[in-house]
């Protein structure tokens, strides 16, 4: 199972913050409305069921899907699961919390980078926090895609300032889990990329 990093509750209004640049609306409408700033990501890693659901059904396939089932923690509808299961995908499945980040999804999220293939990671528990990985992990160049539950959709392009920010975070995440030194810069490597 390897190590749990515990989103504290007080960081969780941070988390709120809006990463990139919240696109408000709900369908597929949303989709298109940001498609228009998408360019041609170097990596398109789309997070959550719903948005995943709308990206598809306009044609738009992310490289990488991070999916649970669910939404706003109640099981998604028969239409958007299936809506997310894509042919040309590998899928990759894994356990992960709500509230938490495990080293199998930060693992997941490096291992679909590392690959040309499309990769559907399917997590039983919850997906609330693989933007985390993906942003620090993805190639600059690249654009994460998260839903912001009754708002809308978050584009966020990758950039090296983007990595920064999200590496404070992630900081402040580490410091206070009662994991060993050891454990952490581990973690951190893999989140940095080596």
């Amino acid at each position: 199972m390897g190590l749990h990093l515990a989103l504290p509750d007080t960081l969780r209004p941070r988390f709120r913050e809006i990463f990139g640049r919240l696109y408000r609306g709900k369908g597929d409408d949303t989709i298109v409305k940001l498609s228009r700033d998408l360019g041609s990501p170097t990596k398109l890693i789309s997070v959550g069921d719903v948005t995943t659901f709308h990206l598809l059904n306009l044609g738009i396939i992310p490289d990488i899907l991070v999916v649970d089932d669910r939404t706003k923690r109640g099981p998604a509808s028969d239409r958007v699961v299936v809506g997310t299961k894509h042919k040309g995908f590998t899928e990759i499945s894994i356990d992960n919390p709500a509230g938490v980040i495990t080293e199998d999804l930060i693992d997941a999220v490096g291992s679909a980078l590392k690959t040309d293939e499309h990769v559907r990671i399917f997590v039983r528990g919850e997906e609330d926090l693989a933007a985390v990985p993906a942003i620090l992990m993805a190639p600059e160049g690249s654009a994460v895609l998260y839903g912001q539950p009754d708002e809308g959709v978050v584009l966020v392009k990758i950039t090296l300032d983007k990595k920064e920010q999200m590496k404070d975070l992630l900081s402040e995440i580490l410091n206070g889990q009662d994991h060993t030194t050891e454990q952490i810069e581990a973690i951190r490597r893999k989140l940095n990329g080596y």
